[in-house]
Protein backbone atom coordinates (compact mmCIF):
# COMPACT_ATOMS: atom_id res chain seq x y z
CA UNK A 1 0.00 0.00 0.00
CA UNK A 2 2.85 2.28 1.13
CA UNK A 3 4.14 2.02 -2.58
CA UNK A 4 1.61 2.79 -4.27
CA UNK A 5 0.47 5.97 -2.14
CA UNK A 6 4.20 7.08 -3.60
CA UNK A 7 3.91 5.92 -6.71
CA UNK A 8 0.86 8.43 -7.11
CA UNK A 9 2.56 11.23 -5.43
CA UNK A 10 5.30 10.96 -7.90
CA UNK A 11 3.04 10.80 -10.36
CA UNK A 12 0.97 13.57 -9.34
CA UNK A 13 4.49 15.93 -8.62
CA UNK A 14 4.70 15.83 -12.72
CA UNK A 15 1.72 17.49 -13.06
CA UNK A 16 3.19 20.42 -10.47
CA UNK A 17 6.90 20.07 -11.16
CA UNK A 18 7.89 19.59 -14.88
CA UNK A 19 4.31 20.12 -16.65
CA UNK A 20 3.91 16.63 -18.55
CA UNK A 21 1.93 17.88 -22.08
CA UNK A 22 -1.20 17.65 -22.92
CA UNK A 23 -3.63 19.55 -25.75
CA UNK A 24 -5.70 21.60 -22.27
CA UNK A 25 -5.67 25.34 -23.06
CA UNK A 26 -5.55 26.65 -19.70
CA UNK A 27 -2.23 27.50 -18.31
CA UNK A 28 -0.76 24.69 -15.79
CA UNK A 29 -2.46 26.01 -12.48
CA UNK A 30 0.52 27.23 -10.22
CA UNK A 31 -1.17 25.73 -7.13
CA UNK A 32 -0.19 22.36 -6.09
CA UNK A 33 -3.46 20.35 -5.67
CA UNK A 34 -2.04 16.90 -4.67
CA UNK A 35 -3.43 14.90 -2.58
CA UNK A 36 -1.31 16.05 0.13
CA UNK A 37 -2.99 19.22 0.29
CA UNK A 38 -6.49 18.58 0.69
CA UNK A 39 -6.55 15.58 2.65
CA UNK A 40 -4.17 14.81 4.84
CA UNK A 41 -2.87 10.71 5.04
CA UNK A 42 -1.60 10.86 8.43
CA UNK A 43 -5.09 12.32 10.00
CA UNK A 44 -5.57 9.52 12.65
CA UNK A 45 -9.59 9.94 12.19
CA UNK A 46 -11.08 6.62 11.94
CA UNK A 47 -13.35 6.61 9.62
CA UNK A 48 -10.71 7.54 7.12
CA UNK A 49 -8.40 5.52 8.03
CA UNK A 50 -10.40 2.27 7.84
CA UNK A 51 -12.17 3.19 4.95
CA UNK A 52 -8.27 3.96 2.98
CA UNK A 53 -7.50 0.41 4.69
CA UNK A 54 -11.17 -1.09 3.02
CA UNK A 55 -9.76 0.22 -0.47
CA UNK A 56 -6.49 -1.44 -0.45
CA UNK A 57 -8.19 -4.87 0.79
CA UNK A 58 -7.68 -6.61 -1.87
CA UNK A 59 -5.16 -8.33 -4.30
CA UNK A 60 -4.31 -9.44 -7.59
CA UNK A 61 -6.51 -10.41 -10.43
CA UNK A 62 -4.38 -13.55 -12.33
CA UNK A 63 -5.95 -15.06 -15.98
CA UNK A 64 -9.09 -12.32 -16.06
CA UNK A 65 -9.61 -8.94 -16.74
CA UNK A 66 -10.44 -7.30 -13.16
CA UNK A 67 -14.40 -6.45 -12.90
CA UNK A 68 -15.22 -2.93 -12.02
CA UNK A 69 -18.61 -2.25 -10.38
CA UNK A 70 -19.33 1.81 -9.69
CA UNK A 71 -22.41 4.04 -9.01
CA UNK A 72 -23.28 7.01 -9.78
CA UNK A 73 -22.09 8.33 -13.26
CA UNK A 74 -19.12 10.91 -12.42
CA UNK A 75 -17.42 8.21 -10.87
CA UNK A 76 -17.89 6.01 -13.24
CA UNK A 77 -16.45 7.84 -15.93
CA UNK A 78 -13.69 9.00 -13.68
CA UNK A 79 -12.25 5.29 -13.42
CA UNK A 80 -13.48 4.18 -16.86
CA UNK A 81 -10.85 7.13 -17.71
CA UNK A 82 -8.03 5.40 -15.43
CA UNK A 83 -8.98 2.24 -17.09
CA UNK A 84 -9.22 3.36 -20.13
CA UNK A 85 -8.24 0.58 -22.70
CA UNK A 86 -5.78 -1.45 -20.18
CA UNK A 87 -8.38 -4.23 -19.86
CA UNK A 88 -10.88 -3.79 -16.63
CA UNK A 89 -14.28 -4.49 -16.85
CA UNK A 90 -16.25 -1.28 -15.25
CA UNK A 91 -20.11 -1.42 -15.10
CA UNK A 92 -22.42 1.31 -13.85
CA UNK A 93 -25.62 0.06 -11.85
CA UNK A 94 -27.07 3.94 -10.75
CA UNK A 95 -29.29 4.75 -13.96
CA UNK A 96 -28.65 8.61 -15.02
CA UNK A 97 -30.83 11.06 -13.78
CA UNK A 98 -32.01 8.75 -10.61
CA UNK A 99 -31.94 10.38 -7.71
CA UNK A 100 -28.55 8.13 -6.38
CA UNK A 101 -29.32 9.08 -2.34
CA UNK A 102 -32.41 7.04 -2.38
CA UNK A 103 -31.99 4.57 -5.44
CA UNK A 104 -32.76 1.38 -4.46
CA UNK A 105 -30.88 -1.52 -6.63
CA UNK A 106 -32.93 -3.65 -8.80
CA UNK A 107 -32.92 -7.29 -8.46
CA UNK A 108 -30.59 -7.78 -11.81
CA UNK A 109 -27.98 -5.68 -9.64
CA UNK A 110 -26.93 -8.66 -7.64
CA UNK A 111 -25.49 -10.96 -10.49
CA UNK A 112 -23.29 -7.87 -11.26
CA UNK A 113 -22.50 -7.19 -7.82
CA UNK A 114 -21.35 -10.81 -7.29
CA UNK A 115 -19.29 -11.43 -9.94
CA UNK A 116 -17.36 -7.76 -8.75
CA UNK A 117 -13.84 -7.68 -7.99
CA UNK A 118 -14.01 -4.25 -6.53
CA UNK A 119 -17.03 -1.95 -5.92
CA UNK A 120 -16.67 1.75 -6.01
CA UNK A 121 -19.04 4.08 -4.11
CA UNK A 122 -19.21 7.63 -3.28
CA UNK A 123 -19.59 6.64 0.43
CA UNK A 124 -20.24 9.68 2.68
CA UNK A 125 -23.77 7.78 3.25
CA UNK A 126 -24.79 8.27 0.03
CA UNK A 127 -25.89 4.94 -1.57
CA UNK A 128 -26.99 3.06 1.32
CA UNK A 129 -28.80 0.79 -0.12
CA UNK A 130 -26.21 -0.09 -2.72
CA UNK A 131 -23.47 -0.39 -0.38
CA UNK A 132 -25.30 -3.04 2.22
CA UNK A 133 -26.38 -4.81 -1.13
CA UNK A 134 -22.65 -4.96 -2.13
CA UNK A 135 -21.58 -5.96 1.25
CA UNK A 136 -24.54 -8.70 1.52
CA UNK A 137 -23.82 -10.14 -2.25
CA UNK A 138 -20.12 -8.99 -2.60
CA UNK A 139 -18.31 -10.31 0.30
CA UNK A 140 -14.78 -11.25 -1.42
CA UNK A 141 -14.92 -7.81 -3.32
CA UNK A 142 -13.14 -4.92 -2.49
CA UNK A 143 -15.74 -2.26 -1.70
CA UNK A 144 -14.02 1.18 -1.43
CA UNK A 145 -15.82 4.51 -0.61
CA UNK A 146 -14.16 6.94 -2.51
CA UNK A 147 -15.71 10.00 -0.68
CA UNK A 148 -14.99 8.10 3.04
CA UNK A 149 -11.35 7.61 2.49
CA UNK A 150 -10.52 10.75 1.11
CA UNK A 151 -12.03 13.77 3.43
CA UNK A 152 -11.48 13.99 7.57
CA UNK A 153 -14.86 13.56 9.38
CA UNK A 154 -13.75 16.74 10.60
CA UNK A 155 -13.94 18.66 6.63
CA UNK A 156 -17.58 16.94 6.21
CA UNK A 157 -20.32 19.74 5.32
CA UNK A 158 -23.74 19.29 7.16
CA UNK A 159 -26.28 21.95 5.36
CA UNK A 160 -29.62 22.74 3.89
CA UNK A 161 -30.44 19.14 2.46
CA UNK A 162 -28.24 17.37 5.46
CA UNK A 163 -28.68 18.96 8.96
CA UNK A 164 -26.52 17.99 11.31
CA UNK A 165 -28.82 15.78 13.54
CA UNK A 166 -30.15 13.83 10.71
CA UNK A 167 -26.65 12.21 10.90
CA UNK A 168 -26.13 11.99 7.24
CA UNK A 169 -23.64 14.70 5.77
CA UNK A 170 -23.12 16.17 2.26
CA UNK A 171 -21.74 13.54 0.01
CA UNK A 172 -21.24 15.73 -2.97
CA UNK A 173 -17.32 16.34 -3.37
CA UNK A 174 -17.15 15.84 -6.95
CA UNK A 175 -18.72 18.97 -7.86
CA UNK A 176 -15.21 20.95 -6.55
CA UNK A 177 -12.25 19.62 -8.49
CA UNK A 178 -9.16 19.54 -5.31
CA UNK A 179 -12.01 16.73 -3.35
CA UNK A 180 -11.64 14.87 -6.98
CA UNK A 181 -7.60 14.41 -6.74
CA UNK A 182 -7.90 12.02 -4.47
CA UNK A 183 -10.29 9.72 -5.58
CA UNK A 184 -8.07 9.67 -8.48
CA UNK A 185 -5.31 8.86 -6.15
CA UNK A 186 -7.56 5.79 -4.83
CA UNK A 187 -8.84 4.68 -7.36
CA UNK A 188 -5.62 4.38 -9.23
CA UNK A 189 -3.73 2.52 -6.48
CA UNK A 190 -6.92 0.14 -6.02
CA UNK A 191 -6.69 -0.70 -10.13
CA UNK A 192 -2.92 -0.92 -9.30
CA UNK A 193 -3.38 -3.20 -6.47
CA UNK A 194 -5.83 -5.96 -8.51
CA UNK A 195 -3.22 -5.30 -11.57
CA UNK A 196 0.24 -4.59 -10.84
CA UNK A 197 1.31 -5.18 -14.48
CA UNK A 198 0.13 -2.42 -15.87
CA UNK A 199 0.91 0.09 -13.13
CA UNK A 200 2.36 2.43 -15.72
CA UNK A 201 -0.84 2.52 -18.00
CA UNK A 202 -2.70 3.85 -14.94
CA UNK A 203 0.08 6.26 -14.16
CA UNK A 204 -0.45 7.68 -17.69
CA UNK A 205 -3.73 8.08 -17.10
CA UNK A 206 -3.81 8.92 -14.32
CA UNK A 207 -1.50 11.83 -15.22
CA UNK A 208 -3.83 12.80 -18.09
CA UNK A 209 -6.86 12.96 -16.02
CA UNK A 210 -5.55 14.69 -12.72
CA UNK A 211 -4.19 17.67 -14.98
CA UNK A 212 -7.91 18.03 -16.27
CA UNK A 213 -8.92 18.08 -13.00
CA UNK A 214 -6.42 21.18 -12.22
CA UNK A 215 -7.02 22.75 -15.39
CA UNK A 216 -10.77 23.36 -14.72
CA UNK A 217 -9.98 24.24 -11.01
CA UNK A 218 -7.27 26.78 -12.32
CA UNK A 219 -10.04 27.63 -14.99
CA UNK A 220 -12.81 28.20 -12.53
CA UNK A 221 -10.88 30.52 -10.27
CA UNK A 222 -10.03 32.75 -13.17
CA UNK A 223 -13.90 32.84 -13.86
CA UNK A 224 -15.09 33.46 -10.49
CA UNK A 225 -12.99 36.48 -9.94
CA UNK A 226 -15.29 38.12 -12.49
CA UNK A 227 -17.81 37.84 -10.23
CA UNK A 228 -18.12 39.95 -6.82
CA UNK A 229 -17.87 38.41 -4.12
CA UNK A 230 -21.16 39.57 -2.82
CA UNK A 231 -23.04 38.77 -5.75
CA UNK A 232 -21.62 34.49 -5.60
CA UNK A 233 -24.80 33.55 -3.77
CA UNK A 234 -26.15 30.08 -5.31
CA UNK A 235 -30.26 29.59 -4.47
CA UNK A 236 -29.97 25.77 -6.15
CA UNK A 237 -32.92 22.72 -6.19
CA UNK A 238 -30.56 20.01 -5.09
CA UNK A 239 -27.68 21.03 -2.35
CA UNK A 240 -24.23 19.80 -4.52
CA UNK A 241 -22.50 22.22 -4.65
CA UNK A 242 -21.32 23.08 -0.78
CA UNK A 243 -17.96 21.48 -1.00
CA UNK A 244 -17.61 23.76 -4.57
CA UNK A 245 -18.91 27.06 -2.07
CA UNK A 246 -16.48 26.70 0.20
CA UNK A 247 -13.22 25.97 -2.08
CA UNK A 248 -14.47 28.97 -4.63
CA UNK A 249 -16.17 31.36 -2.35
CA UNK A 250 -19.73 31.33 -3.08
CA UNK A 251 -22.74 31.55 -0.80
CA UNK A 252 -25.30 28.95 -0.57
CA UNK A 253 -28.20 30.64 0.90
CA UNK A 254 -30.45 27.63 0.01
CA UNK A 255 -31.52 24.55 -1.19
CA UNK A 256 -35.05 23.51 -2.14
CA UNK A 257 -34.99 19.66 -1.84
CA UNK A 258 -34.56 18.81 1.81
CA UNK A 259 -33.23 15.95 3.95
CA UNK A 260 -36.23 14.64 3.17
CA UNK A 261 -36.78 14.82 -0.47
CA UNK A 262 -40.00 16.50 0.05
CA UNK A 263 -40.99 19.94 -0.96
CA UNK A 264 -40.53 22.85 1.79
CA UNK A 265 -42.80 24.09 3.70
CA UNK A 266 -44.57 28.04 2.88
CA UNK A 267 -42.92 29.33 5.80
CA UNK A 268 -39.24 28.23 3.94
CA UNK A 269 -40.19 29.42 0.74
CA UNK A 270 -41.50 32.42 2.45
CA UNK A 271 -37.99 33.27 3.85
CA UNK A 272 -36.35 32.21 0.81
CA UNK A 273 -37.68 34.50 -1.15
CA UNK A 274 -37.14 37.11 1.78
CA UNK A 275 -33.59 36.18 1.17
CA UNK A 276 -33.36 36.65 -2.54
CA UNK A 277 -34.59 40.03 -2.00
CA UNK A 278 -32.17 41.05 0.18
CA UNK A 279 -29.16 39.58 -0.88
CA UNK A 280 -30.11 40.22 -5.12
CA UNK A 281 -29.36 37.20 -5.75
CA UNK A 282 -29.44 37.47 -9.77
CA UNK A 283 -30.09 34.03 -10.81
CA UNK A 284 -32.44 30.67 -9.02
CA UNK A 285 -30.71 27.33 -10.23
CA UNK A 286 -32.95 24.66 -10.68
CA UNK A 287 -32.22 20.94 -12.05
CA UNK A 288 -32.73 19.55 -15.70
CA UNK A 289 -33.75 16.22 -14.46
CA UNK A 290 -35.93 17.19 -11.27
CA UNK A 291 -38.18 20.32 -12.30
CA UNK A 292 -39.00 22.61 -9.53
CA UNK A 293 -42.10 24.47 -9.00
CA UNK A 294 -41.45 25.91 -5.79
CA UNK A 295 -38.09 27.65 -7.76
CA UNK A 296 -39.96 28.73 -10.63
CA UNK A 297 -42.19 30.26 -8.26
CA UNK A 298 -39.87 32.15 -6.28
CA UNK A 299 -38.30 33.30 -9.63
CA UNK A 300 -41.51 34.62 -10.96
CA UNK A 301 -42.63 36.49 -6.98
CA UNK A 302 -38.99 38.17 -6.79
CA UNK A 303 -38.40 38.52 -10.62
CA UNK A 304 -35.33 36.61 -10.45
CA UNK A 305 -34.12 34.52 -13.65
CA UNK A 306 -34.78 30.81 -13.02
CA UNK A 307 -32.18 28.76 -14.77
CA UNK A 308 -33.14 25.26 -14.30
CA UNK A 309 -30.63 23.31 -16.05
CA UNK A 310 -28.28 22.09 -13.74
CA UNK A 311 -27.05 18.72 -13.37
CA UNK A 312 -26.10 16.82 -10.17
CA UNK A 313 -24.49 13.44 -11.68
CA UNK A 314 -26.63 13.48 -15.28
CA UNK A 315 -24.14 13.76 -17.94
CA UNK A 316 -24.46 15.88 -20.99
CA UNK A 317 -23.65 14.28 -23.80
CA UNK A 318 -23.70 10.95 -25.05
CA UNK A 319 -21.32 7.42 -23.78
CA UNK A 320 -18.51 7.76 -25.66
CA UNK A 321 -18.21 11.48 -26.28
CA UNK A 322 -15.65 13.23 -24.88
CA UNK A 323 -18.65 16.06 -22.70
CA UNK A 324 -20.31 12.55 -21.50
CA UNK A 325 -17.99 12.26 -18.18
CA UNK A 326 -16.66 14.04 -14.78
CA UNK A 327 -15.15 16.60 -16.95
CA UNK A 328 -18.22 17.83 -19.47
CA UNK A 329 -20.12 18.14 -16.37
CA UNK A 330 -18.38 20.43 -14.17
CA UNK A 331 -17.64 22.30 -17.36
CA UNK A 332 -21.12 22.41 -18.45
CA UNK A 333 -22.26 23.36 -14.63
CA UNK A 334 -19.97 26.05 -14.16
CA UNK A 335 -20.38 28.13 -17.22
CA UNK A 336 -23.95 27.79 -16.62
CA UNK A 337 -23.25 29.14 -13.07
CA UNK A 338 -20.61 31.83 -13.93
CA UNK A 339 -22.90 33.79 -17.04
CA UNK A 340 -26.21 33.58 -15.12
CA UNK A 341 -24.33 35.24 -12.22
CA UNK A 342 -22.94 38.19 -14.51
CA UNK A 343 -19.43 36.74 -14.52
CA UNK A 344 -16.89 36.20 -17.62
CA UNK A 345 -16.64 32.03 -18.20
CA UNK A 346 -14.23 31.83 -21.36
CA UNK A 347 -11.50 30.69 -19.46
CA UNK A 348 -13.55 27.40 -18.12
CA UNK A 349 -15.12 27.47 -22.01
CA UNK A 350 -11.74 27.46 -23.21
CA UNK A 351 -10.41 24.03 -21.00
CA UNK A 352 -10.29 21.10 -23.45
CA UNK A 353 -12.51 18.03 -21.74
CA UNK A 354 -11.05 15.66 -23.90
CA UNK A 355 -8.46 13.53 -21.81
CA UNK A 356 -7.66 11.79 -24.88
CA UNK A 357 -8.85 8.71 -23.37
CA UNK A 358 -11.01 5.78 -24.48
CA UNK A 359 -13.84 5.59 -21.44
CA UNK A 360 -15.55 2.10 -22.27
CA UNK A 361 -17.36 2.06 -18.92
CA UNK A 362 -21.08 0.63 -19.42
CA UNK A 363 -23.49 3.11 -18.14
CA UNK A 364 -27.17 2.13 -17.42
CA UNK A 365 -29.83 4.81 -18.88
Amino acid sequence: MRRNILTAALVISCLSLVGCSTNNSVEQPADDLSQGNISDPAVSEAKLQEAGADCMAGSEVKGRPVRVVSTVAPLTNLIGLLAGDIGPIVQGIVPEGTNSHTFEPPPSSVATLETADIIFVNGMMLEDPTLELAKTNAPNAVVCELGTSSLPESDWIYDFSFPKDGGKPNPHLWTNPPNVLPYLSTIRNVLVNADPTNIDKYDENYVLVSRLVMNLDDAMKVATATIPKNERNLLTYHDAYAYFARHFEYDVIGAIQPQSFEEPSPKDIAALIDQVKSKKVKAIFGSEVFPSPVLEQIGKETGVRYIDVLRDDDLPGEPGEAEHSWAGLMKFNYITIVEALGGDASAVKAVSIDAKISDKATYPQ
